[in-house]
């Protein structure tokens, strides 16, 4: 994620600027999701218990839930930009991780009007950002069933702990769909925390003139009646929060690069002049991103170019970053270094933000350097010689704390600087080793700060463990650089 260059006011900042099928998502993959998923407290007996109400994550404790794991999500959207009205129509299918008697979706602010599990009426009933589903029958641990929710209603963003907004966000033609770190809750029942990831058909009906665009592939699209259909879907595991269903006015470009990746980029006619220039350069941020980090992890890219002023951020959508107005080249590059860091290989526990930010943000400082820019060191040093009584220095970065914390400087700018301080520990040579065996090893599943020095240390030879603690964990500037 990166902030609007015109909107500074925002915390998340760098300190420098800025239906598939079940059998589509590979068994490695699956059985790795859903050991990473939540769990629930209490017994599990054959009798079943209650899925936990959250992932257990303490920064956001009520996002994602226990007992189970979402596979893949059908999610059948109508929205009429006039009165900002949705309805939406999910179709889950999960697995049980326990025997399971009851079981919570992350849903805020819109109506439900039925629940079926296994296609039979379902008791229902809300708590907050909860909704609480209780089936006919227990679950079995290591069983298949199905969700359906139906829903309408006028959805709202929600307020993050920083006071910005995300999730399904009007606009004045029609809405920007942004859901870090808990906005997905606000246009779809979910398990919305990262440990959850799933595969994703959507299809969103809109006026005719209007255009709606998620992540994936763009399978159709369909006009009648006055209003067009647009059906996406994505294979890959994706989290939550990084699903969209973005709707405006747009025009359209579609093409495909020469290593077969299928660009759909998606431009509000006022910001396209802007915007232009810089889109152009996506093929080749790809290819070099590709030489760094290890084989584009998606079989789609492009860009939602939005014109949302008051939003103040851009968010890295899986597979087709959102921007609020036309970026410029240095947050192309970060959102799409994104796909690699953050979309494919996505963090456990959002304490560990900066194996997102801080690779995305050093991802800038390297093509700086590559491309006739300032140095990766020299932009080092610039914020070094910041005093100790700079907001990059306020909390360390390897746990920033709740609250507005995890968008803030430390996360974005002392995070490129600990992967800054790694490469001169280890030199190039295996440093671009660590971040391509990063990025490729566990591709399509999670990782940890933990296991990203444990790969350091193995490639390096090196013991590491100061370099982090110093960098990561240790409360204000550290002593030498």
């Amino acid at each position: 994620m990166t902030p609007s260059r015109r909107q500074p006011a925002r915390s998340r900042i760098t300190v420098l600027r800025h239906k598939a099928v079940l059998a589509t998502v590979p068994v490695a993959v699956a059985a790795l999701i859903g050991a990473a998923g939540p769990t629930a407290t209490g017994a599990t007996g054959t009798e079943g218990a209650a899925g936990a109400a959250g992932a257990g994550d303490p920064y956001f404790p009520l996002s994602g839930n226990g007992g189970y794991h979402v596979r893949h999500y059908d999610l059948t959207l109508g929205y009429d930009t006039s009165s900002r009205h949705l309805d939406g129509r999910a179709a889950l299918t999960a697995r049980a991780t326990q025997n399971l008697s009851r079981f919570d979706l992350d849903l805020t602010g819109l109506k439900v009007t039925g629940v079926t599990v296994d296609r039979a009426p379902a008791a229902f009933r809300r708590k907050g950002q909860e909704l609480v589903v209780t089936p006919r029958h227990t679950l079995r641990a290591g069983r298949d069933f199905s969700v359906t929710v139906t829903y309408s209603g006028t959805p709202k963003p929600v307020t993050d702990p920083d006071g910005s907004a995300d999730g399904w966000i009007p606009t004045d033609d029609g809405a920007f769909v942004a859901g870090e770190p808990q906005g997905a809750m606000t246009w779809f029942p979910a398990n919305a925390h990262p440990k959850d990831k799933s595969s994703y058909d959507i299809t969103i009906t809109v006026p005719q003139g209007r255009t709606a665009v998620a992540g994936g592939v763009l399978l159709g699209q369909h006009t009648a009646h006055g209003h067009t259909a647009f059906h996406w879907r994505e294979t890959q595991p994706m989290a939550a929060y990084l699903a969209t269903a973005t709707v405006g006015k747009f025009q359209i470009e579609q093409y495909t690069t020469r290593d077969g990746i299928r660009v759909y980029n998606a431009v509000d006619p006022r910001e396209a002049p802007a915007a232009a220039p810089v889109l152009k350069e996506l093929p080749s941020v790809l290819e070099w991103e590709s030489r760094l980090f290890g084989p584009y992890p998606f079989r789609s890219a492009g860009s939602i170019v939005d014109h949302a002023p008051d939003i103040g951020y851009a968010l890295e959508t899986q597979t087709r970053p959102l921007y609020d107005s036309a970026p410029d080249i240095s947050t192309l590059v970060h959102e799409n270094a994104h796909q690699w860091f953050g979309d494919s290989v996505t963090l456990t526990a959002w304490k560990d933000i900066w194996l997102n930010e801080g690779f995305a943000t050093y991802a800038e400082w390297l093509y700086a350097e590559q491309h006739g820019g300032d140095s990766a060191q020299k932009t080092f040093a610039a914020l070094y010689a910041r005093p100790a009584s700079d907001p990059l220095w306020a909390y360390p970065p390897g746990d920033p704390g709740s609250g507005g914390n995890i968008f803030g400087p430390p996360v974005y700018a002392r995070g490129a600087m600990t992967l800054h301080e790694l490469r001169k520990a280890v030199g190039d040579r295996d440093f671009f080793r660590v971040l391509r065996a990063w990025a490729t090893g566990n591709r399509g599943g999670h990782g940890t700060t933990a296991q990203f020095e444990r790969l350091a240390e193995r490639i390096s030879g090196k013991r590491l463990d100061g370099l982090f603690r110093t960098w990561l964990f240790t409360k204000g500037k550290p002593n030498s650089a």
